[in-house]
């Protein structure tokens, strides 16, 4: 794969259901021919897509066993698919013939069928032309539609294929409409944008760092950099496309003091999504600064000049406060992050582990009483993805900053994109994975839970 993460390691014809028909993808079999989608369409379009990309953890897990599961037997064959997504490029390719509704419900459908099918052999026959039409629809300006639309288009357009070129040509774009826009969700699918075409598209080892550097001045400023004042999603946003980037670079050492403090601020931010995303990479960091300081080629252990204990402390009393301002569901989830990451801090593991102890074996399946005596083994890592027959354990805070990233881009689309996509798999390729038995299906072709 020809994406930074690899240069940096080397330098170092069934029936169509309605539920299909409702899908972006399902425009027409011409596409010219038929006219722009009425409003009650562009409804369905973004249920579809918030189905998809507002999964929770647990969602998520069901979501990509199922879309594999059930891929054996789903509402249409290769044939079909790959006909629609060659008749919506063309499409893409003739703007003149083309409205802004128009365009945006294209953009829509063209990202709907790569985020759910590998297409890198029909994308890449007509990159260089639909990059350029998919840069028109960000450059525009005209509509916060058909900009959101065509972002997303080209981050999975980057995603599913193995060009080196996209950073040239893109980030400047990308970066403009970031800084320029008065809507947050541009800002915000602008910044993983950004953060994947630097990673997977071209960028070099400067430029990851140039967009770290970035990307800390949204967060230090809280909006203000991009005109995104106290702009608690955007800045969220920042921080996971800080951390995915970090969790691609092998030496953290000029980024990490100044990144250290801003992210220990925003501990004490009034938003738990801010809270949750800077304390994941505070893990990250001190996670990073282990592994150099282990490394036996490591002549210079990364040193953060930070006090530790006192970071535990102060996490410590945040995860005792408890705000009526704040939910119930949301108390719940800042207790558990930082709970995993001053476990992280005090034990030096990844996401998710559990001290809790239990028994190494069952007593009740033969043996005597002394035969168990004292054979107790903590829980340990706890957070884990199932893809078809494939468990994936999350024991990093740089793997869980990846996935993090891909869930967000790819949605119920990643595990088919895990399965057969290279740069997905690169990605993914510190995991540890084990095999297990394939999910049964119930009625209706889903995995049975």
């Amino acid at each position: 794969m020809r994406d930074l993460r690899k240069k940096i390691l080397m330098e170092s014809g069934k029936t169509v259901s309605r539920k299909a028909r409702s899908r972006p993808d399902s425009l027409g079999a011409s596409p010219f021919g038929s006219p722009a989608p009425s409003r009650g369409s562009s409804t369905v379009n973004s249920r579809y897509a918030s189905e998809e990309e507002d999964l929770t953890e647990s969602e998520c897990d069901d979501s990509l066993t199922n879309s594999v599961a059930n891929s054996d037997d789903g509402d249409e064959n290769e044939a079909t698919w790959a006909e629609k997504l060659r008749d919506r490029i063309a499409e893409l390719l003739d703007r003149k013939r083309s409205s802004t509704k128009g365009r945006e419900s294209c953009l829509s459908a063209y990202t709907h069928i790569i985020r759910h099918h590998y297409a890198e052999e029909i994308v890449d026959a007509q990159l260089n032309e639909l990059v350029s039409a998919i840069l028109k629809s960000i450059r525009a300006g005209d509509n916060t539609d058909e900009t959101l639309a065509a972002i997303k288009a080209m981050t999975l357009t980057v995603l599913s294929t193995e060009s080196d070129n996209f950073y040239d040509r893109v980030y400047s774009s990308l970066k403009g409409v970031c800084e320029d826009s008065g809507e947050e969700s541009i800002k915000i699918e602008a910044i993983e944008a950004m953060s994947i075409v630097t990673m997977c598209g071209g960028g070099s080892v400067t430029a990851a760092e140039d967009l770290m550097d970035f990307l800390l001045e949204i967060v230090e400023s809280d909006g203000h950099s991009i005109q995104a004042g106290d702009n608690a999603p955007v800045v969220s946003s920042a921080l996971a496309a800080w951390g995915f980037v970090a969790s691609n670079l092998e030496d953290l050492q000029v980024q990490s003091e100044q990144a250290l403090e801003a992210f220990t601020e925003q501990l004490d931010s009034t938003d738990v999504d801010v809270q949750v995303a800077a304390g994941s990479n505070v893990a990250l960091i001190f996670e990073a600064a282990r592994e150099q300081q282990e490394g036996e080629e490591q002549e210079e252990p990364l040193n953060l000049q930070y006090d530790q204990h006192k970071l535990m402390q102060r996490m410590t009393a945040l995860v005792r406060e408890s705000s009526k301002s704040v939910s119930k569901k949301d108390r719940k989830h800042l207790h558990a992050s930082f709970n995993s990451v001053l476990t992280s801090l005090e034990h030096g593991k990844g996401p998710g582990y559990s001290t809790a102890r239990r028994m190494a074996s069952n007593p009740h399946t033969g043996g005597s009483k002394t035969d168990f005596d004292d054979e107790y083994r903590e829980y340990g890592y706890r957070e884990k993805i199932r893809i078809h027959n494939i468990s994936m354990t999350i024991d990093t805070w740089s793997l869980s900053a990846r996935i993090q990233m891909l869930r967000s881009a790819l949605g119920g689309g990643l595990a088919t994109h895990y399965m057969e996509n290279p740069v997905v798999k690169e990605l993914l390729s510190s995991a540890q994975v084990e095999f297990v038995s394939a999910p049964k299906k119930g009625r209706g072709g889903k995995a049975a839970r």
